[in-house]
């Protein structure tokens, strides 16, 4: 099973569609949560050199955020990744 970390917040819609996405794939994932560990949002920055939410690492892999997670689902890659 893939190793996902997801960096979020409590309050982004586009944190929400993608827990759900990873959800309907029934894959456990680490969530860490920059609204509440402030500090983590530098880290997110450092390791995705992105500043917006959500950012989700699939093995280590930068995979972006919300529309870049839907976007290898509906080209049929993200089972691939998931596995």
């Amino acid at each position: 099973m893939a190793n996902i970390v997801m960096y979020s917040t409590d309050y982004c819609p586009y944190c929400t569609r993608a827990r759900a996405l990873l959800a309907s794939k029934q894959v456990s994932f680490q969530e860490i949560r920059i609204d509440e560990e402030p500090v983590k949002r530098e880290e997110m920055i450092n390791r995705s050199g992105r500043r917006t939410v959500p950012q989700i690492f699939i093995d280590g892999q930068h995979i972006g955020g919300c529309d870049d997670l839907y976007a290898l689902e509906s080209q049929g890659h993200l089972d691939e990744l998931l596995k």
